[in-house]
């Protein structure tokens, strides 16, 4: 998975994604994330697609005031939020929201891929936790 913790930057797809947002000044690629799993529909949802979509779901947390948690894989997107102090609509809140309940629910490859862990419960608070610091 590339994976080495629980939270949404703890992976290399999210990292990845996060430093797409150096190219960008506005919410389009945020907006694009979630665009991605919502194309999926009912349909399985890949682990990157999920992974990039957590992560946007993260920058509209902070863009809010509620990063939750800073570590060096944050920092470069705390730079981006603190240079970009948009607040994002009430629509692309709402649906961030669906879309993390999208990723919790099967057919969801990094869902299935954290259940298979011991450490699954963990991922899921930090999922809740993010949902509590986007809604908060």
């Amino acid at each position: 998975m590339g994976a080495w913790g629980a939270l949404a930057f703890d992976n290399d797809p999210a990292n990845d994604w996060a430093y797409d947002l150096d190219g960008v000044a506005d919410l389009s690629l945020v907006e694009s994330a979630l665009a991605d799993v919502e194309a999926v529909g009912d349909d399985y949802l890949e682990l990157d697609v999920a992974s990039n979509a957590l992560a946007a779901t993260e920058v509209l947390a902070r863009l809010r005031g509620r990063p939750g948690y800073s570590n060096p894989y944050t920092a470069k997107v705390d730079q981006w939020v603190a240079a970009h102090p948009e607040q994002p609509s009430g629509e692309l809140v709402e649906r961030a929201t669906a879309v993390l309940d999208r990723i919790v629910t099967a057919p969801s490859e990094l869902r299935e891929l954290w259940d298979e862990t011991p450490t699954a419960e963990e991922w899921r608070r930090g999922v809740e936790d993010l949902r509590s610091r986007l809604v908060g």
